[in-house]
């Protein structure tokens, strides 16, 4: 079955490096991908902004291609993730490498952050945006469980 979160509707170059993305499931955003293309030699070509403009979504509209052999592509939830995290809000990606980070199943992520495991399941599919709650409350677990709440919540009163 195919995700409407990930399946692109309308994908186009407009300024350098930026994407307009339009998804199933009407979500629309801009993502900048000036970072990944300077980080990662394979996206490298992608800096030339006449191969940049090339963008078209893939033939499952999962992802975009920049070239006819598909051999310069990208996926729809990692461009979906990108774009969440520029715009300030929590990704479905983040909560995935948060739980792996800390080596928790799905019931004790759940537990961690006080929601049930289905919503949880639901946060980290991208069936469902995360509330910026659930995303602060990922960062300050993980501080707390190495450093502490003592070492966290300290202060001197001046």
């Amino acid at each position: 079955m195919k995700q409407q979160q990930f399946t692109l509707t309308h994908v186009e170059a407009t300024d350098e490096y930026v994407l307009q993305l339009a998804f199933a499931d009407g979500f629309r955003a801009s993502v900048c991908l000036a970072e990944p293309i300077r980080r990662h030699r394979s996206l490298r070509s992608l800096l030339d902004p006449q191969i940049f403009r090339r963008v078209r979504p893939d033939c499952w509209n999962l992802g975009v291609i920049f070239n006819d052999d598909d051999d310069l592509s990208l996926a729809s939830d990692s461009l979906r993730a990108w774009a969440i995290e520029q715009a300030g809000g929590f990704s479905h990606l983040q909560v995935m490498a948060w739980m792996a980070h800390h080596g928790l199943t799905l019931d004790a992520a759940a537990l961690a952050l006080g929601v049930s495991r289905r919503m949880l399941a639901y946060y980290r599919s991208g069936r469902r945006p995360i509330p910026r709650p659930i995303g602060l409350a990922m960062v300050g677990w993980g501080i707390v469980e190495t450093r502490g709440v003592g070492a966290v919540l300290h202060y001197d009163a001046a």
